[in-house]
């Protein structure tokens, strides 16, 4: 049996704990509300752009991952990319989390 939280709720979460610590967070497409994959979207260190997704490990967890990185002077690539994705998967939420140390929120 699966025991994860529904992604709406896991989304507003990570969006209310980020916000509560001076941060921001955007959510950029609203998936699926109960299952919908989460991608989340950085910057990392004011020098690249990440996007973190959970991919299962050999065991079956689910741990967050970085997928992609590109420098900051692409950064209409990135945002095409996370179009495309949103396209393709229209189940998925993307969250854009702008906090410094995001790996602190996504364990």
């Amino acid at each position: 049996m699966d025991h994860r939280l529904p992604a709406h709720i896991e989304v507003s979460g990570l969006a209310r704990s980020v916000n509560q610590a001076g941060g921001f967070a955007t959510i950029l497409h609203k998936g699926e509300r109960d299952a919908g994959t989460i991608l989340i979207a950085t910057r990392h260190h004011d020098e690249a752009l990440c996007l973190y997704e959970r991919i299962p490990d050999l065991e079956g967890n689910r741990r967050w991952t970085k997928t992609r990185e590109e420098i900051i002077e692409k950064e209409r690539e990135f945002s095409e990319y996370l179009e495309r994705r949103a396209k393709q998967d229209p189940d998925c939420w993307i969250i854009d989390l702008e906090i410094a140390q995001v790996e602190r929120f996504i364990g």
